[in-house]
Formats: C-alpha cells, structure tokens, sequence
C-alpha cells in the first residue's frame, strides 16, 4: 500500500466543496412547530434548567454534555508543522472533531484559543467546562502542554487528555505487550530505550513504568544524548524524573544489548549499527513522522529477528492514534468519567492487544489487501477493524468503574455492548471494502469524456489515489487545456489519452461494430462515424476488445442517448437482463432502488429479473439482500390492477428458485420497518428489506430524486448490471466525486 497523492489544489477542494469546513451541526429533535420551539427553547426550556440547577447530573440527561468533546489548541505545535497559531490550527482540529465522530460516534467542537500563556489558556479552558464531557488537548508544544494539562486535570471534574502525550503512550504500550509476548520477553526484565524526550516521549516511558517496566531499566535520549542523573545541560523537571544512575552518555551506547526502541525524535536518528548491536528478538518502535527513526527495511537488513513498528499506513504495525482517543473517550464518557486515569490508558492498551490476537475478519483483510493474522507484521489491531467500537470503550469503562472514575456506573455490559455495535454508520465499512476491492483489482479505467473538467479530475484521483491505470478518451489539447484551467497542469503526462486518430486498432472496431450492426440499418459509413467520432462508442469497443476492464461514462449526456451508443457495442437493452440499480445512503442505512435506469414498465418476469440483480448488487456491496416489491398496496390491499404485477413477481422469484429473501407487494414503510412487519407474522424478510423494487422507472426515478433532495440522501448509481462489461453511467449533475465513486464500482465490477 503506497501513500496516496494528491496536490495543493485537490488538498483545498477537499476542504472548500460543498461547503467550507468539515462539519456541521443538525438539530436531533423537531423544530417545525410552534410548539416544537416552545420545547426547545422559550418557556419550555427553563424545565430542564431548573432540573439541572438543582442537581448538576442530570445535564448528561437533558442535555448533549454526555456525548460532546472538545478538540482544544493554540497551534503551537501543529502536526510537523510547527507553531501556526490558533487560525493556522483550525482544519487540523475539524479534522480531529470529525475523526471522533467517524469511528466512535463521539460529537466534537474544535476551539482554538489565541494565546500562549498557559494561564490564560487554562483559565479559558476551565470556564467552559460545564458545556463539555471530556477535554481533548492538541498541537500544544512542550513544555507548557505538561503544565496546562496538569493543572487542568487538577481543576476540572470531566476527563483532560492530551493526545499527543498519552495517545501515542497507549497505542505504543499496546503494540509493546503483543511484541515482547511474540519475543518471550517480559516489561519488567527488558531495556528500553526512548529517543525523544518531548509530550509523547516522555508520556510512552511513564505509562510503560505504571505498567511495570523499571525505572532503572528504562535510558532516555534527547538531541543531547543520555538523559542521567547529575546532567544539568537542556533539562527540566519532567526529563529529570526519567535520569537514571549510568555511565552511558550516547544513544549508540544506550542501543546496545538493548531490548526495545522507542523513537519519537526524527527521521534517520537510528542507524543500522544501533540496530545490530541490540539483543535478540529486538523491538523498534520508529514512530518519528512522517518518516521513522529507520526504516523496516533497513532495519530487517541487519536484525531479520527484529520486530518492527512505525507511524505510517504503509508499513506493517502502524501506530495510529485513531486506534485510541475515540474510544477512551467513548468508554469515559459512557460511565460520566471524572478523569482518564493512567487504569483506563492501560486498559485500553491491553483490550488493543488482545484484539490483534483474535482471527481479523474478512472485510478487515479485504481492506487492507492482504490476509491479517497476529504475528510479528500484525501486533496492532488496523484503524478500520469494525469491532474496535465494541471492543475497547467496555475495557475503558470497567476500569473508570473499578477506579472510582465513573459517576454513573453501567450496569448491563452485555446491552452496552450491543448498543456500541449499533451506534456505527455500516456505510462507512462497505463503502471502505469497495475503495479496497477496486484498489487490489488495479483496473485500467476508460474514462469516455475527456472534455469534462470533473471527468479529468475524477481521473487523475484515479490514478492518483492508486485505484489503477486512468485511459481518458479525447484530444491531446483538449485535454491539456482542461487541466490547466483546473490548476492540474502536472496530471498531463500521468494520464494515457487516447482516441480514434491515435489507435492502430481502429479497423478491428470498426469490423466488430459492422458485424453487430449491418442487420440494423447500418451502412460501413454509418459505422465509421460511430467508432471515429463517437465517444461513448469507441470507449465501448475499447473495453470489449479489452483494451480496457472498465468504463465510466455519461457525465455529459442524458443517460437514455448514453444506453443507446453502448448498445451498439453491448446487448444493453431490457430484453437482455440490463437493469439499474441505485443504492441510497441515509442515516446509517442502505437501501438499492431498482430499476432506475433501463425498464420503463416492467411486467412481472422482468420485475423477478431486476430483484435478482439488485440482489446480485447488494451482495458485491457486502450485504446479504433481502428483496421487497413495493406498492401503494400491502399483500393485496387494497387491489388495483396496477398493483398485480407487484403481487406476481414474488411467485416468478419462488418457480425460478432463487436463492436470496424476497417478499411483496408491500407499501414502503412495511418494507423498512421492522415493526411494521410485525403485524404480517407470515411474511419472509427476517428484517427490513434493503433491496426496494418499484413498478416503474418513473417511480424509482422520483423515489431516487426526493430523498436526495428532501433527506439529503448521498446516491451511489444507477448501477449498471446484467450487460456482461463491467461499465457504469453517470449522472449529468454528478461531481467529480461522484464519478470517482463510480470508477471505483466499475473496478469492482459491483452488478
């Protein structure tokens, strides 16, 4: 796995499209009536204020403090960045808000706090305490972060936790545990050396002394050697509660015989000697960013025994903060935590351990493009493993409960439990193991309009995201124009353009497309002009000679003129099993409407054939379908005529033998709602249908369209299957990312 691209501009569209920013706020309660706003707001609020006023724990029940954290810094030290200040800070802590949400539901603010003065910042910070569970401190350089967290930690009763410190401390104590068990080692028995006497640093040494390494064991390194006792150069008072009695003055001297490195200091600060020189089955942690201590691979040169971690997704062992702060601060907020304590950091290293002991699912693996199994390549768990959120916030909140942290015990792990599994958007998952899929099949992706700014763009993500090989058809000036006007003037000799006056194969086009054609009035000039002019057409025959393994077209023409070229080329039409399938993403859902592309008015064996497509397009998204023919009527009430067909289907789906859940007809909501089911005991779905199949396309379409424009829907399709290639139509009012979206189904060759 390779380090995606991606340029300034791709970098700034990210965070300007569709809105500035990364977030924003939604009301979770109704606020269209009068009387709705008499609840929320005046006179009806001051109920709950009252509650509150007399007793202080019911603001986790009435309001959002249980579940909302604060991402809070003064930019001083961002990322590698260095001190950007507050505003400079900003898209770092949005990003960070937002990473609290996407893997522990956790609602977050960013705050950036204008001052270097760490009283005035922790003044600051201490008055708005009441508004929040929990503190997450970030980008703040040492040493006043020592100072600001402390005394914050002092002052406040919600949990203080600056991630920089004792994020990286847990994740590092985690991957440890697993490395000196694969080692035969013990905490107590092993050297460790630390190089790097910053936040992180300095955090790492402590929790692995709270967590039984001895004090006397444990050498740290700063950029002036040995941090010992009686050293008075470049110290202060957190440094000099780590000196140790010892004659060793360099980190070369310290690395000897020793069991485990820990670097938090910079690339290149270890060398292949140092690693040589340390004892069997030795530990490295080159967790400097964004390139280690030392690399694996010189690492491995010289010690093939060595066990080895770094900072990066695209080494083995990554030390991911995101496998953390989440979920610490899940467990301590579930229970009202008072404080993160040094039990809940442990916990939540030994629950991360045992994790990455237990066989990875497969979508894990899929994710990742390679078979996951605990071992020397595998001590940590990935940031994407699903039972990460019912895994880790249990441990944390045990120990908050055994240590006297919780303010409101649970009292149900096992619900808990539960509850964590269902609280995650499963979109995010399916929509993860595509992007893998795609990113493992590398197909060579024709892209038809290469006169489209967002179809270039698309393409040079593409490409540059490592989904595979990007063929643009169109115009060598075109195209280079174009992405000069879209300030990507560099992606001009990454992409491949390709077109009909450039090909050698034109003749071999032109002989399939006659074959196929001269029974349809077709004449040899006719033909021409479809495979040298035509775009959508020659990009078709393209793939059908293989020239291509996927297409993406239709950005720039209504999706019926878009059908009819590519049924030159391909059997496209209804009577040959095409069908479309949409799949819409709503609050943690998806659903796949079908046919939105290809069946005008289906009668009932073609309605069985689009739900054995949407059936076969639920299970290339990783669902196990269930098949809902929907109506105005439920089960044959009331009757209408037009509903008849919807009430056949089902029996064509039972001669045929299919092998997935179907049920109909059905009105909408019996077909999404659990309970509503339960008032027909004798009906089949096991749970709400994912796959909806409607009698028309005009109903599909409008059905499609209102929840985009009403729900603010995302909308993945019209999916195009049943036409024996793997291409996929665009929609005219697509974004770019949403015709990267379909690249990427049509390298998974999702229907």
């Amino acid at each position: 796995m390779t380090n995606p691209k991606y340029t300034r501009e791709e970098a700034l569209a990210f965070h300007l499209e569709p809105t500035p920013g990364k977030f924003e706020i939604q009301p979770t309660v109704p606020m269209t009536t009068q009387r709705d706003l008499s609840l929320a707001y005046s006179p009806g609020v001051a109920v709950p204020c009252e509650e509150i006023a007399a007793n202080p724990e019911l603001a986790y029940d009435y309001t959002n403090k249980g579940n909302l954290v604060a991402v809070i810094s003064n930019g001083t030290a961002v990322l590698g960045l260095g001190n950007l200040g507050a505003l400079g800070s900003k898209p770092v802590m949005e990003g960070k808000a937002v990473l609290f949400k996407r893997f522990a539901d956790v609602n977050s603010i960013d705050i950036e706090l204008d001052t270097e003065d760490p009283d005035a910042f922790i003044n600051a910070v201490r008055l708005m305490g009441p508004t929040f569970g929990g503190i997450n401190l970030e980008d703040i350089k040492a040493p006043e972060c020592f100072i600001i967290e402390q005394q914050l930690k002092a002052v406040m009763d919600i949990p203080v936790f600056h991630d920089d410190q004792h994020g990286t401390a847990v994740i590092c104590a985690a991957g440890l545990i697993n490395a000196l068990h694969l080692s035969a080692k013990k905490i107590e028995d092993v050297r460790i050396v630390l190089n790097g006497a910053g936040a992180a640093g300095i955090a790492c040494l402590e929790l692995l002394k709270s967590m039984g390494a001895r004090h006397e064991n444990c050498i740290m390194c700063d950029t002036k050697g040995v941090i010992y006792q009686g050293r008075t150069e470049g110290m202060n008072q957190w440094k000099s509660a780590h000196a140790v009695k010892t004659g060793l003055r360099t980190l070369e001297e310290a690395m000897k015989d020793a069991d485990v490195f820990l670097g938090v200091s910079a690339k290149g600060a270890v060398t292949q000697d140092m690693v040589a020189s340390m004892a069997d089955n030795p530990v490295i942690f080159a967790m400097a960013n964004p390139d280690p201590e030392i690399t694996p691979e010189d690492a491995h040169a010289v010690r093939p025994d060595a066990i080895v971690a770094t900072g990066r997704s695209d080494y083995p062992n990554q030390v991911n903060n995101v496998l953390g702060f989440p979920y610490l601060f899940r467990g301590a907020l579930d229970v009202h935590a008072r404080a993160i304590n040094d039990e809940m950091k442990i916990a939540c290293a030994e629950a991360l351990a045992r994790l990455a002991r237990l066989d990875v699912p497969d979508e894990v693996a899929m994710a990742y493009g390679r078979k996951l199994a605990f071992g020397r390549d595998y001590i940590i768990p990935t940031p994407f493993d699903p039972r990460l959120i019912h895994t880790i916030p249990p441990a944390v909140a045990r120990a908050g409960m055994e240590t006297g942290a919780a303010r409101r015990p649970i009292v149900d792990m096992d619900a808990y439990e539960l509850s964590l599994k269902s609280r995650m958007d499963p979109t995010a998952n399916i929509l993860r193991g595509i992007n893998a899929r795609a990113r493992r099949a590398q197909a060579r992706m024709i892209f038809a309009e290469g006169d489209d700014a967002r179809v270039l763009r698309a393409a040079v993500q593409y490409q540059r995201t490592g989904l595979g090989k990007a063929l643009v058809v169109g115009r060598d000036d075109d195209v280079k124009a174009k992405l000069d006007a879209i300030g990507m003037a560099d992606a001009v000799r990454e992409l491949e353009v390709v077109n009909a006056a450039k090909t050698d194969r034109l003749d071999e086009y032109k002989a399939f497309l006659y074959a196929r054609l001269q029974r349809k009035g077709f004449d040899r000039q006719d033909v021409h002009r479809l495979a040298a002019r035509d775009r959508h057409v020659f990009a078709s025959l393209m793939l059908a000679h293989g020239h291509g393994d996927a297409l993406v077209t239709g950005a720039t023409r209504k999706s019926a003129h878009i059908l009819e070229r590519i049924n030159h080329v391909f059997d496209a039409e209804a009577e040959h099993g095409a069908v479309g399938v949409t799949a819409l993403l709503h609050k943690g859902r998806i659903v796949l409407i079908a046919d939105t592309l290809v069946h005008e008015w289906p009668d009932e064996e073609d309605l069985a054939t689009i739900a054995t497509r949407g059936a076969d397009v639920a299970r290339h998204l990783g669902l196990d379908p269930r098949v809902a023919f929907v109506s105005f009527s439920t089960f044959g009430y009331p009757h209408s005529e037009r509903a008849e067909k919807m009430h056949r289907a089902p029996r064509v789906l039972e001669r045929r033998g299919v092998d997935f859940e179907f049920e109909g007809e059905m009105t909408v909501d019996v077909a999404l709602n659990a309970r509503a089911q339960e008032n027909y005991p004798f009906q089949r779905l096991s749970g709400p249908a994912n796959v909806l199949v409607v009698p028309a396309r005009h109903s599909a379409s409008i059905s499609v369209k209102l929840m985009q424009e009403m729900a603010g829907a995302t909308v993945i399709g019209p999916i195009l299957s049943g036409v024996g290639a793997s291409i996929q139509i665009c929609s005219s009012n697509f974004t770019s990312n949403d015709i990267l979206n379909m690249a990427v189904l049509a390298a998974c060759k999702v229907g």
